[in-house]
């Protein structure tokens, strides 16, 4: 692709947002409130302030979850989708360095061995949210009501998937918490291979099924 300004806000939009949403959700899960609901809300709000700021840049995928299955349902080219997922997990390891740094400790690896159980639940949220995302801009909310649209449904997300999983929904995020270990074999398969394969159904369950013929759902928003 073409280096152009437009692209690399783009891509920055998509890094800075998941570092920031990452760390919002790593400062609730270890402060005296680091309970489901406060973790859920925290994101919430995070992700519905990051949508309405950094939207109309990149469309605010923040998941690479959410860009693989938009992907899959050719609502985003490959080579976009490639480079979204690539600074996604950067934002989210940033996040973590960034954490480490200013609080001088580590995180305690929380990924666990594989379990169905937990992948199931990982993947379920995961639905929750992609399907909900896409339903938002496919009827064309924008501004404050896609915002809190899109926050509501992570949110849900997260409390979903929190019955028998740390509640992530997000691969970056999960790197950024320290549940997944990439260089190893600790959470892949709950905390990425259960988020991407909800991601891919919450897409397509939403524009395959449920979605208006003349709906379509964009990366972005309008061009100004």
């Amino acid at each position: 692709m073409e280096i152009s300004k437009k692209k690399i806000a783009m891509l920055g939009a998509e890094f800075l947002g998941t570092g920031l949403l990452t760390l919002a959700i790593i400062s609730v899960k270890t402060s005296g409130v680091g309970y489901s609901f406060f973790v859920a809300l925290g994101a919430a709000l995070a992700y519905a302030v990051l949508t309405f700021v950094l939207g109309s840049n990149s469309g605010a995928h923040l998941n690479p979850a959410l860009t693989i299955g938009l992907w899959t349902s050719r609502k985003i080219k490959s080579a976009p989708a490639v480079l979204y997922v690539v600074v996604q997990l950067l934002g989210g390891w940033a996040a973590y360095g960034l954490y480490i740094y200013l609080v001088k400790t580590h995180l305690q690896n929380t990924g666990g061995a594989f379990s169905v159980r937990v992948m199931v639940a990982e993947a379920l949220g995961t639905l929750v949210f992609t399907f909900g995302w896409v339903a938002a801009v496919a009827q064309k909310y924008e501004g404050l009501l896609l915002g809190v649209t899109v926050g509501a449904s992570l949110a849900l997300g997260v409390l979903v998937a929190a019955i028998a999983s740390n509640g992530l929904i997000n691969p970056a995020i999960a790197i950024g918490t320290h549940a997944w270990d990439v260089f190893g074999s600790s959470g892949w398969g709950n905390y990425v291979l259960g988020p991407v394969v909800g991601g891919v159904v919450g897409v397509n369950l939403y524009n395959y099924v449920f979605s208006p013929v003349t709906a379509k759902v964009k990366v972005a928003s309008k061009k100004k």
